[in-house]
């Protein structure tokens, strides 16, 4: 039997990329969520902790990374994002074989990697759809949740690639204005994939 086709999910914060995602697992499609995986490794009992916690002591409390103090024991070293990201992707890219192996009977696979082009994960899928939306609508979602600063939003947009880079990078490209535009546009690519893959 043919292996599952896999699509990358991917779209700077606040682009609509969670609502994107839960739309295709609405569809059937399975997700693999590349966040929550991190959650996971970085919580009791996970693959992360104890790495994470020799490599940069003080940031474990009670059994799980806390990530306010990995900020901390992050902050302005260039060389500690590197090592933090040698323990941390191995693992993740472990978890989504896993995941996949798991779905093998899928035809169709989301994986969504918030920072695919920044990692490199691209070259896992096997095409790569980018979500996104004007940047005044993009800063109105982001700052209407009330959990992040303008300098804080800015920081983690210095930090990922450009959204008109990742758009001219990918092979979809789905605009999240409307809930309703952008459920249709899903179930659009959905059946592309499936009926040239069948």
């Amino acid at each position: 039997m043919s292996r599952p086709y896999l699509l990358g999910l991917t779209g700077s914060i606040g682009m609509g990329k969670s609502t994107t995602a839960k739309m295709f697992a609405a569809e059937g499609v399975p997700v693999w969520d590349a966040d929550a995986t991190v959650h996971a490794l970085y919580a009791p009992g996970g693959a992360a902790v104890a790495p994470i916690e020799a490599a940069f002591p003080g940031t474990v409390v009670a059994g799980s990374v806390d990530r306010a103090r990995l900020r901390a024991a992050l902050s302005g070293q260039k060389q500690a994002l590197s090592r933090l990201e040698s323990i941390v992707h191995p693992l993740t890219t472990a978890a989504r074989a896993a995941f996949i192996a798991d779905h093998a009977d899928a035809d169709l696979i989301l994986l969504d990697i918030p920072l695919l082009y920044e990692t490199g994960a691209e070259t896992a899928c096997d095409a790569v759809l980018v979500v996104s939306a004007p940047p005044e609508v993009q800063r109105a979602r982001v700052l209407d949740r009330g959990t992040m600063t303008e300098a804080e939003l800015e920081m983690i947009l210095a930090r990922q690639l450009p959204d008109a880079e990742k758009r001219a990078r990918a092979d979809h490209v789905i605009e999240t204005l409307t809930l309703e535009q952008t459920r249709a546009a899903v179930r659009d690519l959905i059946g592309k994939i499936r009926s040239r893959h069948a």
